[in-house]
């Protein structure tokens, strides 16, 4: 930690600022946009869909009324008829933008949004989804990765050769064949036709992660477990697996992101509400005709809050599983 301090110190103070703004620029723009739309979930639709000059008055009830302000070429008002009280000052003037702050915040918009779109629910399936598809991908794919690393045989090129073309092939690619697959086969519109395809459009990547990383595993510890008895499914758990941790880490967090956030397929799979996950309720505050940007902004929040958590927590875990698992051995 001196040594990196000292470096620091010996750089020029030009390349330092200019560093330090690159930075600064960079997590602005990461994290201005979640700033942004927690902010617009405390709006109105009404508020939100504003855009200019209005003169608010307040009535004795506390109600606040606004009436659009228009202006000639000069800027003077040409619309004073129209604005209850102006003369008397009873008002005052407003400007409203899509990145202005609320001017009163409106938290109900939360409650409604998880009763509208029952979020409990939705909640649950995204978990139930993700959680699954974790543990299946971790291992199935570091099960296959031990095979094809420690265990060769003639077919082995071409079984690994299959799982590498996987990560080549696009979801868009394969999602009306895969939709008709899993309607033919009576899985539509079930909580196993969206975990199957889940898991398997993970497994490629994991494999090879997994492969490429159990390859630089010394064979001798995995022949001294086997001439002291040990049989392939006992190295595999309690060998195999355990050392493989770092790259594990690497594989569940991209796929708990991955699944969690994933919209397009599910979309697909699923008509019945109490199957979507999270991010199809944001889409419900939406439609053709009108839409309702203080719910959908709110639910965008909620969708949002477990995977900022998830990051909290397990900050330490993703840094040193991402910095691990890129490393082989």
């Amino acid at each position: 930690m001196s040594h990196m301090s000292s470096d620091i110190r010996k750089t020029n103070k030009f390349a330092l600022v200019f560093m330090y703004f690159i930075v600064i620029l960079f997590t602005v723009l990461a994290a201005y946009p979640i700033f942004w739309v927690a902010m617009s979930s405390l709006k109105t639709t009404q508020e939100f869909m504003r855009s200019g000059e209005y003169y608010a008055v307040t009535d004795n009830e506390n109600t606040t009324r606004y009436y659009v302000v228009r202006r000639d070429v000069q800027g003077n008002i040409i619309n004073l008829n129209n604005l209850p009280g102006f003369d008397a000052g009873e008002g005052k003037i407003v400007n409203f933008t899509k990145l202005s702050l609320p001017k009163k915040v409106h938290f109900e918009n939360y409650p409604s949004s998880w009763k509208d779109a029952n979020f409990i629910i939705l909640i649950f399936n995204s978990v139930f989804y993700t959680s699954i598809t974790v543990v299946s991908i971790i291992i199935l794919s570091f099960m296959a990765g031990f095979a094809f690393a420690k265990l060769p045989m003639k077919i082995t090129p071409i079984l690994h050769g299959s799982f590498i073309i996987g990560i080549l092939i696009t979801l868009q690619c394969i999602m009306v064949p895969l939709f008709l697959l899993i309607r033919t086969v009576g899985l539509y519109d079930t909580r196993l036709g969206v975990l199957i395809p889940y898991i398997g459009i993970g497994l490629p990547l994991g494999v090879y992660l997994a492969t490429v990383y159990i390859k630089g595993i010394h064979n001798e510890i995995i022949e001294s477990a086997r001439m002291d008895g040990a049989k392939y499914l006992h190295i595999f758990w309690k060998i195999i697996l355990p050392m493989a941790a770092p790259v594990a880490t690497t594989v569940a967090i991209l796929t708990t992101t991955g699944t969690w956030n994933e919209f397009m397929l599910i979309n697909v799979l699923v008509a019945e509400s109490n199957l979507k996950s999270v991010p199809l309720g944001m889409t419900m505050f939406s439609g053709p005709l009108a839409t309702d940007y203080g719910k959908q902004f709110a639910a965008l929040v909620t969708g949002m809050v477990p995977m900022i958590f998830f990051y909290i927590l397990f900050r330490k875990q993703i840094t040193k599983g991402v910095s691990a698992g890129a490393v082989k051995g």
